[in-house]
């Protein structure tokens, strides 16, 4: 015949330094102090952060915490209840706060004000085969082998795609950007015919 252990022989295991009886007292307790709490709080969020609020001070006042018939359930209960009227308080002030807040005014972003520059256009006009070609071999510097293998690709595919997009960002960077040459065009120079 087992005996059951109550809350109270639990907690002098865990008051001698037994992390495990602890452990026992919350998972007997924590379900009803969660189901508690539900009842309390606007969202399951807040029903959690109760339930933890109520065991972090169960062993904060660990040895002052009281006992009904040797359990702690009621002494739970009315510390969920606490939490749950400062969590709910905290968060009516701070809704109360925002709403007080002016509205701020529309000001633009600052990106939106920025062009991509003839680079990044040209490279947008090409498909996205050739893009990724660009982008491995010329930006990241990945010899081309190396991108024929990233790309699952044979090595000619890879060879003939790079031609033919340094041509095509060639022709389409070239009068534009002559007289304010970016790396991208640099990398193209003598492609032209």
């Amino acid at each position: 015949m087992s005996t059951k252990t109550t809350d109270a022989d639990s907690w002098r295991l865990a008051l001698a330094g037994d992390p495990e009886a602890f452990a026992s007292v919350f998972d007997r307790h924590h379900h009803r102090v969660f189901r508690h709490s539900i009842a309390l709080v606007p969202t399951l969020d807040d029903a959690k952060d109760v339930v933890a609020v109520t065991f972090l001070e169960a062993w904060r006042k660990r040895a002052s915490v009281r006992f009904v018939d040797d359990s702690l359930l009621p002494w739970l209960l009315v510390t969920a209840t606490h939490a749950a009227q400062n969590i709910t308080r905290s968060a009516r002030r701070y809704r109360d706060l925002l709403d007080r807040v002016p509205p701020s005014a529309d000001v633009p972003d600052p990106a939106d004000g920025l062009d991509d520059g003839p680079a990044v256009a040209a490279l947008g006009s090409l498909s996205r085969g050739h893009q990724e070609v660009v982008t491995l071999c010329i930006i990241e510097g990945l010899p081309l082998a190396e991108a024929a293998r990233v790309l699952r690709l044979p090595l000619g595919t890879v060879k003939s795609r790079l031609h033919f997009a340094k041509k095509a960002l060639a022709a389409e960077l070239g009068a534009r950007d002559r007289h304010h040459p970016t790396p991208l065009t640099e990398a193209f120079e003598g492609t032209q015919p």
